[in-house]
């Protein structure tokens, strides 16, 4: 069967086909609008339709327009691929979500590896052979750029894993002379890189692009150990645009303009987003790369609480009696209302409060939670109505004029050691003032734990504070139960 030539084999003079570059031309558009609709709660569907859509036709596409060995066992592949994917959607539980985010990363990374190895090893097959039989410079950056943006965000996306699921500590591990460490080899895989692309024939080429593979696969693993808790949904942001440029990476090795189009679109978006939540938790975008961005030598809390002090404990017919005779309630939520599920119960609240006639609105910090948007997610899931959720800018101002701030799992977000405490390892992170309302339910299991940072909290013993010590989801319950 004659096909038409990939962009790939374009340079040996034979004709491109339009329709496929159309077809990857209106893939990417679809692919601009699901991020276009992922930017909201209220257009995520309809964004991720769009790019379900988009990925069809450029998968189709690459289908239709390439010599296939065996069609069957390409269609056997998605099949299995598709049902895994489908049965991980459905059985995953929201509190998991991050890690598995990091999982899919890591997927990603891993696959940008083996794409570039197969290029490495059969160079025919990919139509990157020049005339003299071997590999242009070019391709060969293009190869090594891929295999080590990939390689990165594999080993980084598994300890992203690990810390976002328990299996490792969240707090910062910090090796001695890890910036140099991490700048050595940063430097030496640039070196290789260029090494590898001037290199002929495998007994030159072989030992530096494994010695390159190795190289990003351990900065990876040193780039993520250092970073705290607090810190790990812009590690999630910063690993997806790593992704994204691997992905990218691969599109030109391929000479795929969809692979190209779709990872700069998610390259450069996870950029934003991570850039855009550094500067709202007064964060370094530089020291982001560069690893170890939430914890200083030494250490500062060290992950203990403090000495107990004196705090004022409350029930949920107290909370209830209070909640009742407000006129404003602004509900901060966090990471514990996921663990606990306790949204739907959330919203039942808010619903009876609003039938009495209380103004109740939701503050959502952008680094609540796991992962970006983590908040969102479980309060769309509660339908709770997206007109009540508010960003930190534009709701922070409100809390002097708000009778309650209900804080519900929620800790480094609200804490004001933030803007106080120098030696502490959230310090400069913009946090909610809700020191400012006139009175504070702080719902968590008990005083004896401290937030994902590891620092104690001063609004727990605020006078204005009530401390509701108990699940999450069992307190709201029983506050609901108390309003009706």
């Amino acid at each position: 069967m004659t096909m038409w030539a990939t962009p790939a084999h374009a340079a040996t003079g034979e004709a491109v086909n339009p329709w496929v570059a159309l077809a990857y031309l209106v893939a990417g558009v679809f692919f601009i609008l699901a991020l276009r609709g992922l930017s909201s709660p209220s257009t995520s569907r309809t964004g991720n339709r769009f790019g379900m859509a988009g990925m069809l036709i450029a998968v189709a596409t690459t289908l239709v327009t390439h010599d296939i060995a065996n069609i069957v066992e390409i269609a056997i592949a998605i099949a299995i691929g598709g049902l895994i994917g489908f049965l991980i959607a459905r059985r995953i539980a929201m509190t998991a979500m991050p890690e598995l985010v990091a999982a899919f990363h890591s997927l990603v990374g891993l696959a940008a590896v083996l794409v570039g190895w197969a290029a490495y090893l059969n160079p025919g097959a990919f139509g990157l052979l020049t005339t003299d039989g071997g590999i242009g410079a070019v391709s060969k950056v293009e190869m090594g750029l891929g295999i080590a943006i990939g390689a990165i965000t594999f080993s980084g996306s598994v300890i992203a894993f690990a810390k976002l699921s328990g299996r490792m500590s969240g707090s910062p591990i910090l090796l001695p002379a890890r910036h140099v460490i991490n700048l050595g080899t940063l430097a030496a895989i640039v070196v290789l890189t260029a090494l590898f692309a001037m290199a002929t024939g495998p007994a030159e080429t072989l030992p530096l692009i494994v010695a390159l593979t190795v190289l990003a696969f351990l900065i990876g693993f040193l780039l993520i150990i250092p970073i705290g808790g607090a810190d790990m949904p812009v590690v999630v942001s910063m690993l997806n645009s790593y992704s994204g440029w691997a992905a990218a990476a691969m599109g030109f090795t391929l000479g795929n303009s969809a692979m190209i189009i779709t990872g700069a679109l998610v390259g450069s978006s996870g950029a934003i987003l991570s850039y855009i939540m550094c500067r709202a938790m007064n964060r370094s975008f530089l020291s982001v790369i560069a690893g170890g961005f939430g914890a200083e030598d030494g250490g500062a809390a060290g992950g203990e609480p403090r000495e107990q002090r004196p705090y004022k404990q409350g029930s949920a017919a107290d909370a209830a009696f209070m909640l009742e005779q407000a006129e404003k309630v602004i509900i901060i939520p966090g990471y514990g209302m996921a663990v606990a599920q306790a949204q739907h119960a959330l919203r039942e609240m808010t619903d009876i409060l609003e039938e009495k006639g209380v103004e109740v609105k939701f503050a959502i910090h952008p680094v609540a939670g796991r992962m970006p948007g983590h908040m969102n997610v479980l309060l769309a899931e509660a339908s709770v109505d997206y007109d009540k959720v508010f960003e930190l800018e534009d709701i922070n101002s409100e809390f002097a004029q708000a009778d309650v701030a209900f804080i519900i799992g929620a800790n480094d977000v609200v804490n004001p050691a933030a803007k106080t405490d120098k030696s502490s390892p959230i310090y400069g992170m913009p946090v909610f003032d809700v020191d400012k309302a006139r009175q504070v339910f702080f719902i968590k299991r008990s005083m004896g734990g401290v937030g994902y940072a590891g620092v104690d909290n001063d609004v727990f013993y605020m006078d204005q504070t009530m401390m509701l010590l108990s699940d999450a989801k069992k307190m709201v319950e029983e506050i609901v139960k108390a309003l009706d």
